[in-house]
């Protein structure tokens, strides 16, 4: 245990254990505050667990967890709120303290001076100096002035916001842009499915970020701790201020793995993987291979998640495997969707299910994965049979492939450009912002109703181009997306059913029907997808060349 004492009153530690408890009791704390969220470690105790054996001693013990380096002014006045409420001292911890730290400061910078605060928490050990403007203003983030300014600000370096960076430098090359993104690596995240069935090789859907910024795109590799749009201003972790002439948010969506009790701890063991991580793909052809009998389990959760039709695409492809190395007998396969349907757009079903009874699997609607025993492997499902009450039921598997739950980012969902259900909230056809007019969004963080794809990304890219570069020249929007996405359905090696439609389902196929009919399997589809597709992403679509991808001209309703 590793007490850092800050004032007379509050102390901050690293991540506690519910075995050093009779020690902080003994040390003469009160209260106890954890502001490290549950989950975020694999060898980190569960608040649960430390509020138990608090109370055990007679402590207060309170919950009010900060993600990483986005320390938010509702979460000041929440720790502000928690201070009044618990007896003092207090002794606060995440999994360094610098949260708590970083809480204490913020809260203390409207009764104390900044060089006291700044001096009382580097004696602690943690250097306040990157949030000293913040505490200057009252631990407020002063967004009047920014750090930096640009005329187009894009939150997002994915395959939507590198595309749109790329479209709009095509237009107009003298644009200031900044693009906004922490992360070092850009993964081509469709290829995963292919990794998973064993044709792709996991590090060719890699590419470093820096080689993939579009030339003259300024890169602030930093993440996103919140917006204030009336202001024109994006707030980064430690508090810089970025303005914006115009904002585009593409920041993709969140993969919630924690909302099904017990899958991080087990997941890439146990037989537990997903296609939906880069880490963990290798993993799904490697327990493919393995598995000679068994049952295999395959998860769909509710609605929405990006690209559909992956969760059963790792069905298809393990199957065809199984088919081939004569272990399908043997091996009891289970789809277990959340979801009433096997696809949402109903042209492509007599395909697919063709293939479903081609390898003999049950499809299980309306189970939800709920909980994960790893090593006991075990799964357990609500079942919310529309015609039946809710139950429970848990089944035995030898390998499971996981989806998992998927939301807006926690940025997003707490930040005014957000809808009710957190999404950014988007005019479907300009994607312009319904509220602020300087704002647009594409890829899977908007809430308009079409298929969250690279496919679609592909497509709305263009259209926001346009009608940015269209609303610099002082014009109304002139292009709009139709709601275009793809799903390339790999329902065996070599084949594959196109999917391609729009809004309300309808069907927007790409080529003629005698190159590729899209609701029937098909060699040309596979080529299009293993061969086609990565170079197109890569060469064409990252590099603002719009390739079968032109944007629609808006249709203006007759008066």
């Amino acid at each position: 245990m590793d007490l850092r004492k800050i004032s007379d009153k509050f102390t901050v530690s690293p991540q506690i254990a519910a075995s050093d408890i009779a020690a902080i009791k003994a040390a003469g704390f009160r209260a106890i505050i954890c502001n490290r969220p549950d989950g975020e470690g694999a060898d980190q105790p569960s608040f649960e667990e430390i509020e138990a054996a608090a109370k055990a001693a007679g402590l207060d013990a309170r919950y009010l967890p900060i993600t990483a380096g986005m320390v938010r002014d509702d979460d000041v006045a929440a720790f502000g709120d928690t201070l009044k409420d618990v007896q003092r001292p207090v002794l606060a911890y995440c999994r360094t303290g610098t949260r708590s730290a970083t809480l204490w400061s913020f809260h203390e910078a409207k009764k104390r001076p900044m060089p006291e605060i700044l001096a009382a928490t580097k004696a602690a050990g943690y250097d306040m100096n990157g949030v000293a403007r913040r505490i200057a203003n009252g631990g407020k983030t002063p967004t009047d002035m920014g750090d930096a300014h640009f005329q187009v600000v894009i939150v997002g370096a994915g395959a939507g916001g590198i595309s749109v960076a790329a479209s709009l430098k095509a237009r107009k090359p003298g644009l200031n842009i900044a693009l906004i993104d922490p992360a070092d690596i850009h993964y081509y995240q469709p290829g995963w499915t292919m990794v998973g069935g064993g044709v792709f090789d996991a590090q060719s859907t890699a590419k470093t970020m820096g080689s993939l910024i579009p030339k003259g795109v300024h890169w602030i590799k930093s993440a996103v701790a919140a917006f204030e749009p009336d202001n024109n201003a994006v707030i980064l972790d430690g508090c810089r201020v970025v303005k914006y002439d115009r904002l585009v948010v593409c920041p993709g969506l969140k993969l919630a793995w924690d909302k099904i009790e017990g899958l991080e701890e087990t997941l890439g063991r146990n037989g537990v993987t997903s296609n939906y991580r880069y880490d963990l793909a290798p993993y799904t052809w490697q327990q493919v291979q393995a598995l000679k009998h068994g049952r295999a389990l395959f998860t769909q959760p509710p609605m929405p998640i990006k690209c559909a039709g992956a969760p059963q695409k790792a069905m298809y492809l393990s199957a065809d495997a199984w088919l081939r190395n004569g272990a399908l007998k043997n091996i009891d396969i289970q789809f277990m969707n959340a979801g009433g349907v096997l696809f949402g757009v109903k042209d492509y079903v007599p395909a697919l299910m063709e293939y479903v009874e081609k390898y003999d699997a049950t499809l299980n609607f309306f189970h939800n994965l709920i909980a994960v025993d790893g090593p006991a492997k075990q799964a357990t499902f609500k079942v919310a049979n529309p015609n039946a009450a809710p139950t429970e039921v848990t089944v035995e598997f030898d390998m499971m492939h996981v989806c998992p739950p998927q939301t807006a980012p926690d940025f997003i969902r707490v930040s005014p450009l957000a809808d009710a259900a957190g999404w950014v909230d988007v005019d479907q056809a300009t994607l312009r912002h319904k509220t602020y007019d300087n704002v647009w969004s594409l890829g899977d963080v908007m809430n308009a109703p079409n298929a969250k794809t690279a496919a679609a990304a592909r497509k709305q890219a263009p259209t926001v181009a346009d009608n940015i570069v269209a609303d610099i020249a002082g014009r109304s929007a002139v292009a709009q997306y139709d709601g275009y996405g793809s799903c390339p359905l790999t329902v065996e090696r070599g084949k594959i059913v196109l999917a391609e439609f729009g809004y309300g389902g309808a069907l927007k196929p790409s080529f003629p029907s005698f190159l590729i009919d899209g609701t029937r399997p098909s060699r040309a589809a596979w080529f299009l997808k293993e061969a086609v597709l990565p170079p197109i992403y890569w060469r064409a679509m990252l590099k603002g060349k719009e390739w079968m991808a032109k944007p629609e001209k808006l249709k203006v309703a007759a008066e």
